[in-house]
C-alpha cells in the first residue's frame, strides 16, 4: 500500500485507500488546478508568458494539489525517510514530451503487466508521463529505475534516486491513461525478472565510480540508499532529510527546465548552513543531471551573493526534517490584498507608512477617529441604533512592526489629548486642595465637565466607570501595547469583567456599572463606549482568548495583522509626519467633531445589504456555522466603518468606500478565522478539524462538487468536512432556493452558475 497527504508540504500521511483515491481523481480541486496549468502551458507556446514566469506558476499551482506517496507508507503518520514502510512500488518519470499518451502506445501499451505497471497518467503540466510500477524482486529504488528505463529505451531519464519520502502530484482522471486497480491497492509480490544482476552491477559500479571521483559525484543521489556522504549533518540532522524538506516545503522536486533557478536558491538557502562552504554544498547537494562544472559555478553564484540572515524557507525546512515543527508562531497565508485606490482619509493616513505596514494601519485607525463622534447614531440595516464602536486588535509576529500604527493614531488624537491634559490640570488641583483639608474641614465637589476621554490602559475597574460617567456620552479611548493590560479592568474577583466590557461597548444601550456601600466609593450605573487599539503576538493573542473563543468577544473585535519579513531584509522607511499632514488630516477631524445626532447613509445601507448577501451565499455553500456566526457581526464593524468614513468626509460618499470596505470586511474575517477559526471549531463541536481543515477557513462545499452530483455525492463531501449527513437534506433545498443547483432526477443535480465570495 502507498500513502496520500493534503499537498507537497504537508508531512502528515495516511493510507491511500481506492476509496480515497477515486475521490482525489475527482476532485473539484484537482481538475481545476491541472485546467489552470494546461492554459498557462497553452500561453507558454504562444509566447504569451515567459518560461520564468510559467515555471513559477506551475510550481505555485501544484502546491495545491493533494499528493500520493508511491514509495511507502509511513509509521506515526509522518513523512519520513527512517519511518517508511516501502509499499514495493516505484515511480518512473519521462519528463518534458509533447505527446506523453503517444509515447506510452507507443512504448508501453500492451506490456504493461509484463513491466509491473499498475498505473500511468499525464503529469500536472501536461508535459509529462508517470508511471508506478511494481519492483522487481531484489532491486532498490535506484536500480528500479535503472530497470526500467533500459526497458523502455529511454536514454535520457531522471537519474536523481528518489527517496521513500518523494511525493507525487494527484491529477484529474481524465490525465489517467492505465489502471490495474486490484494490484495497485493490494500486497503485490515483486516482478521477477531475469537482468537483476546486471541492473545491480550497473548501479553498484556507477556508485563506486562516483565515489573514487574527487568531486564527489555521489551526491547526485537523494535517498536514504545513498552514499555516506550524505551523513554529514547541520545539529543532528542529516543534510539529505533538511534538502527533502526543503524541496516538499517548496513545491516539489525541480523538472528540466527549472533545474538551475531551484538549485541555484536551494544553494543560496544551504549557505546560511553550511559555513558557505561551496566544497561540502557540492557534495550534499543533489544535481538532477548537472554536471560538475555547471555545479561548480551555480553553487559560487550563490555563496558570493548577499549575506543575511536563515531563510524563512530554510527555517522551515530544519523544523520539518528535525521533527520539531514550530507551532507558536505558525504561518498563514497571505490575506486579501488591499484595494489600489483608497478612501481619501484613509490614504492620507497610510501615506507615510511603508507598504508592508499599510492594511494593519488602514484598519488600526478606525478606533480613534470614531472615538471624535459624541452621540452620533446610524441605523443598520436590522434596524437597530448604532454608535461607532470599534476595537481593534493588531495581532503579528515578534518585531513584526507593530509600532507601525503609533503615528497616525498619535494624530488623530491629538485634539482629543490636548483638551484631556487641560482637564486633568483641573482634577489634579482638586485632588490637591482636598488633600490639604483635615478629615472634618468642608471639601469642595468634584468639579463638573471633566471630559477624559484617554484612559490609562491598565486603570481599575471603578477608576473605568468614574471616567465613563463623567465623559457625558463621548467615547473612552487607550491605546495598549499589550493586550493583557486589559486584565486590570478584570477585578479582584475571578470573573471576566474585561472581556464583559468589550461585549457590551459592543453591544447598544449597554449597561454597566457598580454598586458600593462607602460614602468614599464610586456608585455608578453607565453606557459603556470604550473604542481601543491593542497589540500582541499571535500566540499570545490566543491564548488571550482561548477561555472566551464562544463567549462573543472575538466576533466584535476587529483583527489586522502585520506578514512576516524574511530576516536581514531591508529596513521598512517611514514618511515624514509633519505639519503638513497635521493640516491634511484636520479638514476630517473637524467634520467628525461638528457631527451630532442621527445620520443616514443611505449608500452604507446598501453597501451593507449586498455584502450580508455575499456573506450568507458563502455560509451556505461552505456549510460553516464558524463562517456565518463571525461574520454578522464583523459585517456590522464594516459598516460602522463605512459611517466613519462617510461622516469624515463631510457626509459625501466616495466611490471607493465600496471596494475598501467590501476588502475591510473580508480582511477582518480572514484575520478570525486563520487566527481562531479551527479553536471555535473545536470548542462548539468538542473535536478538532480534520487534517483538511486546519488554519484553512471553511470551504465552499459547492465547489467540491462535480458539475453533475448525487444526493450520495453530497453526503460524501459533507462528511469530509466534519459535517453529519442529516442536514444534507437542508443543504440542498437552500442551494435550489437559491438557484445555485437544479435537479435532473431523482436524487441527482446539476451546479448552476454562482459566485464565490470568500475573498478568493
Amino acid at each position: 500500500m502507498f500513502g496520500i497527504s493534503n499537498n507537497v508540504k504537508s508531512q502528515t500521511v495516511r493510507e491511500c485507500t481506492s476509496d480515497l483515491f477515486e475521490k482525489t481523481i475527482d476532485s473539484p480541486l484537482v481538475s481545476r488546478v491541472c485546467a489552470e496549468l494546461e492554459d498557462a502551458l497553452e500561453k507558454l507556446r504562444r509566447g504569451e508568458m515567459s518560461k520564468e514566469d510559467y515555471d513559477t506558476y506551475k510550481t505555485e499551482q501544484k502546491k495545491q494539489l493533494p499528493v500520493f506517496t508511491p514509495h511507502a507508507t509511513f509509521k506515526n503518520g509522518r513523512r519520513k525517510n527512517e519511518d517508511a514502510v516501502p509499499s514495493g512500488l516505484s515511480i518512473y518519470d519521462i519528463d518534458h514530451i509533447n505527446d506523453p499518451r503517444g509515447y506510452y502506445d507507443k512504448r508501453v501499451k500492451g506490456i504493461e503487466e509484463l513491466l509491473g505497471v499498475v498505473l500511468a497518467h499525464v503529469t500536472p503540466s501536461g508535459e509529462g508521463l508517470r508511471l508506478f510500477f511494481i519492483m522487481p524482486k531484489g532491486m532498490n529504488l535506484a536500480q528500479a529505475q535503472k530497470w526500467m528505463s533500459r526497458q523502455l529505451g529511454d536514454k535520457s531519464y531522471d537519474e536523481c534516486v528518489k527517496d521513500y519520502a518523494r511525493c507525487s502530484f494527484a491529477v484529474p482522471r481524465s490525465y489517467i491513461i492505465y489502471i490495474d486497480n486490484e494490484r495497485l491497492f493490494s500486497e503485490v509480490e515483486p516482478l521477477e525478472v531475469d537482468d537483476v544482476e546486471a541492473i545491480s552491477n550497473d548501479v553498484n559500479n556507477a556508485h563506486e565510480s562516483e565515489e573514487n571521483d574527487a568531486t564527489s559525484e555521489s551526491s547526485n543521489e537523494k535517498s536514504s540508499e545513498s552514499s555516506s556522504v550524505n551523513d554529514e549533518c547541520f545539529k543532528g540532522t542529516p543534510y539529505s532529510d533538511i534538502i527533502n524538506a526543503w524541496f516538499e516545503l517548496t513545491g516539489g522536486e525541480p523538472e528540466k527546465g527549472e533545474r538551475n533557478t531551484r538549485l541555484h536558491k536551494l544553494a543560496s538557502h544551504l549557505r546560511y548552513i553550511t559555513d558557505n562552504d561551496e566544497a561540502m554544498m557540492l557534495r550534499i547537494m543533489p544535481r538532477y543531471g548537472l554536471d560538475e562544472t555547471e555545479m561548480k559555478s551555480l553553487i559560487h553564484s550563490a555563496c558570493t551573493s548577499k549575506f543575511c540572515s536563515t531563510p524563512k524557507d530554510m527555517k522551515k525546512a530544519i523544523a520539518k526534517a528535525s521533527g520539531e515543527e514550530s507551532v507558536q508562531e505558525e504561518e498563514i497565508s497571505t490575506p486579501p490584498e488591499m484595494p489600489k485606490k483608497l478612501p481619501p482619509l484613509i490614504k492620507l493616513l497610510v501615506s507615510r507608512t511603508p507598504d508592508v505596514y499599510k492594511p494593519a494601519v488602514a484598519h488600526a485607525v478606525f478606533p480613534s477617529l470614531a472615538a471624535h463622534l459624541h452621540r452620533v447614531i446610524f441605523k443598520y440595516i436590522d434596524n437597530e441604533e448604532h454608535e461607532t464602536t470599534l476595537m481593534n486588535v493588531l495581532m503579528a509576529g515578534t518585531g513584526a512592526g507593530k509600532n507601525c500604527i503609533n503615528k497616525p493614531i498619535k494624530y488623530i488624537m491629538a485634539d482629543i489629548k490636548k483638551r484631556d491634559a487641560e482637564n486633568l490640570r483641573r482634577e489634579r488641583e482638586w485632588k490637591n486642595d482636598v488633600n490639604s483639608k483635615g478629615s472634618n474641614k468642608d471639601k469642595r465637589q468634584r468639579p463638573k465637565g471633566l471630559i477624559i476621554q484617554c484612559i490609562d490602559p491598565d486603570m481599575t475597574n471603578p477608576a473605568f466607570v468614574m471616567r465613563t460617567a463623567e465623559a457625558d456620552g463621548h467615547f473612552l479611548y487607550t491605546k495598549m501595547n499589550e493586550i493583557d493590560q486589559f486584565d486590570a479592568l478584570k477585578g479582584s474577583g475571578k470573573g471576566n469583567q474585561q472581556f464583559q466590557i468589550m461585549c457590551l461597548a459592543f453591544d447598544p444601550e449597554n449597561e454597566y456599572g457598580q454598586t458600593r456601600v462607602g460614602t468614599q466609593s464610586i456608585t455608578e450605573k453607565v453606557q459603556i463606549r470604550f473604542n481601543f487599539n491593542a497589540s500582541t503576538t499571535v500566540k499570545k493573542g490566543r491564548e488571550y482568548f482561548a477561555r472566551v473563543l464562544t463567549d462573543g468577544p472575538i466576533s466584535r473585535l476587529n483583527f489586522c495583522t502585520i506578514p512576516e519579513r524574511e530576516i536581514g531584509a531591508d529596513m521598512p522607511e517611514y514618511g515624514e509626519y509633519d505639519a503638513e499632514f497635521e493640516n491634511l488630516l484636520k479638514p476630517y477631524i473637524d467634520n467628525l467633531c461638528k457631527a451630532s445626532g442621527r445620520v443616514i447613509c443611505n449608500e452604507a445601507t446598501a453597501l451593507a445589504r449586498r455584502l450580508k448577501e455575499e456573506c450568507a451565499e458563502f455560509s451556505r455553500l461552505s456549510q460553516s456555522r464558524v463562517y456565518e456566526n463571525l461574520s454578522f457581526r464583523a459585517l456590522v464593524i464594516a459598516w460602522l466603518k463605512a459611517c466613519v468614513l462617510y461622516v469624515a468626509n463631510g457626509e459625501k460618499w466616495d466611490e471607493t468606500f465600496d471596494e475598501f470596505i467590501s476588502w475591510s470586511l473580508r480582511y477582518d474575517l480572514w484575520c478570525k478565522i486563520a487566527f481562531f477559526g479551527s479553536a471555535i471549531e473545536a470548542a462548539e463541536n468538542e473535536q478538532v478539524f480534520s487534517m483538511t481543515q486546519q488554519h484553512t477557513g471553511p470551504r465552499n462545499m459547492l465547489e467540491m462538487l462535480p458539475d453533475e452530483f448525487t444526493r450520495e455525492d453530497a453526503v460524501k463531501v459533507r462528511a469530509s468536512q466534519g459535517k453529519s449527513e442529516n442536514g444534507t437534506y437542508d443543504m440542498l433545498n437552500h442551494w435550489r432556493h437559491r438557484k445555485y443547483i437544479e435537479p435532473i432526477g431523482k436524487h441527482i443535480y446539476r451546479k448552476l452558475k454562482y459566485k464565490n465570495v470568500y475573498g478568493t
